[in-house]
């Protein structure tokens, strides 16, 4: 039975591993995915969809709680002003983690976990060219 066992200890301390999961994600925050094993990931996901939902708060409180988790300014910034918008409609399942098979070194369930709606930013159709006709062709 897993009474009272709310999380994975994961073989490290409790420094050691809260240290880690603010390093974790924070870079999940700055590179938008990472590649982690399966216990991390799933760890990792609960923390980062709070963070979010932090930043979807917007106010200063929030900030200063997210800041005090995630290791650089920069990206507390990045959450509150382009993440966090982006899930404005979306009440939580922030994250997806797809699984990628197993590291062959020590055969360990290796994931990625990524943000789930990526930045979108739409690219420029190309101008269409006027079809070339035997006349013009010509001259």
């Amino acid at each position: 039975m897993r009474h009272n066992n709310a999380f994975r200890r994961l073989g490290r301390t409790t420094s050691h591993r809260e240290a880690m999961f603010r390093n974790m994600v924070t870079s999940l925050f700055n590179h938008e995915k990472i590649t982690t094993t399966d216990a991390k990931a799933k760890e990792i996901r609960s923390v980062a969809e709070k963070m979010i939902t932090l930043g979807k708060r917007g106010d200063l409180h929030a900030m200063r709680l997210a800041a005090a988790y995630i290791r650089e300014k920069s990206i507390v910034t990045k959450l509150f002003t382009t993440i966090a918008p982006r899930y404005k409609d979306r009440s939580g399942g922030y994250t997806r983690i797809i699984k990628l098979g197993i590291r062959q070194g020590d055969t360990a369930p290796i994931s990625q976990i990524e943000l789930v709606e990526e930045a979108f930013t739409p690219k420029q159709k190309p101008a269409k060219k006027e079809p070339v006709t035997k006349a013009a062709a010509a001259e």
